[in-house]
């Protein structure tokens, strides 16, 4: 049954999280959260991290209610691990804030966080994601959570307790079981890494002392440190509390017993005097052809990946016609065709007035946001057809125009972007080169000498045929053939024998036309191919 456009689930967030903001501060801007680590490349899964608030985030907005979508920018964690690709020399820096890490060889950027922030960035921005960026090393090292940090530490018996809840018989990184607990960890003054151990803190004097791995050891006045953070069992209801955060979500993760978002619950009311936001979570994101992904593996998708080869408007909709609970998967291969034509079907379907609330609902948070619509595609050919033509021209320009105007009264190549360039970057990065076309620049006269007279009759109604140089003509023309051939009208029904006889016919025109058994959509090879070069290929 499907949803109304007033409970499909955005909205049903939107009125759980105004309703909640309410109660909590009556009149003020309400807050909507993401978190994002710069620790590699940011991939389509941690997309669903930022998108699902800013939906929320977008339509209170539509309502004329003040909101703000914080995106906090982990980039005072540890560096962990040296991603597969990297210098293996990169893990003299683990356990260094990412912010302290040179880039990767060769990136323009200052540090490793900038260089994995930046390209999110400009996605985000051309997906009309608007936030207010916080970085937590700025936060950190400007002493904005001094008050907080100190808390926590004169705290430090209460969260320890609510840890315990859940500790594990062998204990826990950040919670060294039997040793005294204390929240916080120094980064190294003389190595500036967090491999350190707190061995005594004052809650009077605020002194604290630590050792590190390295051999180093001093006390600090913590009233005074700015070089260290909250462990994230604690960082991160601190941060609820300190921002009034109404609305965050998280990953599945999170959510098992003894997690950061279960932990945090408890800890935020007991420590920080704050409230756990709403926060659904939300499943993984797949690609097809791909296994679950993983930033630390070093080679994943990203969302910079995905708008080359898809508008905008069709990777929000992705996101926002799946409840956050629903997984789906993004397709790279030959799949982002069929999505497409869902797309373009949903369209028409919203112009002529048929479409489902929740349907309509998710079509209008993809092409638009509160601020403005994003940029469309003034003649939107569909992006299979768009693929087969630079597949077959190899991105010329002259002959794409030629087609498309053929095809479909196409009147100049800027009128079909930016979909034709997505389609070409498509066909460029994720073609698989035995699936290139390559039309036959002479006739195969082996094949042709060989042919019996059926199929030297059908070559000749092909031919024959060429006049009606429309789509829809030779897509008639294409199926018609063996129709003919076998004495049925135009509009006989597909049996097996005639749907056999079909493919037949099209593996014949697919060899002679591009020396193997498959290839584009027949109509789309023909128009691109030209009538005269058919004929001479078809030996006619």
């Amino acid at each position: 049954m499907a949803e109304s456009a007033e409970t499909d689930w955005v909205s049903r967030f939107a009125d759980d999280v105004m309703a909640e903001a309410e109660r909590r501060a009556p009149g003020k801007a309400i807050v909507c959260a993401s978190g994002l680590s710069p620790s590699g490349p940011i991939h389509l899964g941690n997309l669903r991290e930022v998108m699902t608030p800013h939906l929320v985030a977008d339509e209170i907005r539509r309502r004329g209610v003040e909101c703000v979508h914080l995106l906090s920018w982990d980039d005072y964690d540890r560096f962990r691990r040296v991603p597969a690709g990297i210098d293996p020399s990169w893990a003299e820096h683990i356990g260094k804030p990412l912010t302290s890490v040179p880039a990767p060889p060769g990136s323009s950027h200052p540090n490793w966080a900038e260089h994995f922030r930046a390209p999110m960035e400009r996605a985000l921005a051309e997906l009309g994601v608007e936030v207010r960026a916080i970085s937590q090393t700025e936060q950190y090292t400007s002493g904005a959570y001094r008050e907080q940090i100190l808390l926590a530490m004169r705290e430090r018996g209460r969260i320890d307790a609510v840890l315990s809840r859940y500790r594990t018989r062998a204990g826990e990184p950040d919670e060294p079981g039997e040793q005294a607990y204390y929240p916080y960890r120094p980064y190294c003054e003389l190595c500036g890494r967090d491999l350190t151990t707190v061995t005594a803190y004052d809650d009077e004097t605020t002194e604290l002392a630590y050792t590190c791995e390295c051999g180093f050891g001093e006390t600090v006045r913590l009233a005074e440190h700015d070089r260290g953070k909250l462990v994230w069992k604690v960082d991160w209801p601190m941060r609820w509390a300190y921002e009034g955060v109404v609305f965050e979500p998280s990953g599945v993760d999170h959510h098992s017993p003894g997690s950061a978002w279960v932990v945090g619950g408890q800890i935020v009311g007991e420590v920080f005097g704050g409230q756990q936001p709403i926060g659904p979570m939300y499943a993984f994101v797949g690609i097809t052809g791909m296994a679950k992904m993983s930033s630390s593996k070093g080679d994943v998708p990203t969302p910079a990946d995905a708008l080359e080869i898809m508008e905008a408007p069709v990777l929000r909709w992705l996101y926002a016609r799946r409840k956050p609970a629903q997984s789906f998967k993004i397709a790279f291969d030959q799949e982002i065709h069929r999505l497409y034509d869902e797309w373009d079907a949903l369209g028409r379907k919203v112009t002529e007035g048929r479409a489902q609330p929740a349907e309509l609902a998710a079509y209008h948070r993809a092409v638009r946001t509160a601020q403005a619509p994003l940029p469309a595609t003034p003649h939107p050919v569909p992006y299979r057809t768009l693929a087969s033509v630079a597949d077959i021209t190899t991105g010329h320009a002259g002959q794409t125009l030629r087609i498309l105007r053929d095809l479909d009264g196409v009147p100049s190549l800027d009128a079909a972007r930016p979909r034709l360039d997505r389609a070409q970057r498509w066909v460029d990065g994720h073609l698989p080169p035995e699936q290139r076309t390559h039309v036959r620049e002479t006739p195969d006269h082996e094949l042709l000498a060989s042919l019996g007279a059926d199929d030297r009759e059908a070559l000749r109604l092909l031919a024959d045929g060429l006049d009606d140089w429309t789509l829809d003509g030779l897509t008639a023309l294409v199926y018609g053939v063996p129709k003919r051939l076998a004495g049925l009208p135009a509009d006989a029904p597909a049996t097996p024998e005639l749907k056999a006889a079909q493919r037949e016919f099209f593996a014949l025109l697919y060899r002679l036309l591009v020396g193997r058994d498959t290839g584009p959509r027949l109509p789309t090879l023909l128009m691109a191919v030209g009538a005269d070069r058919v004929r001479k290929l078809v030996g006619v």
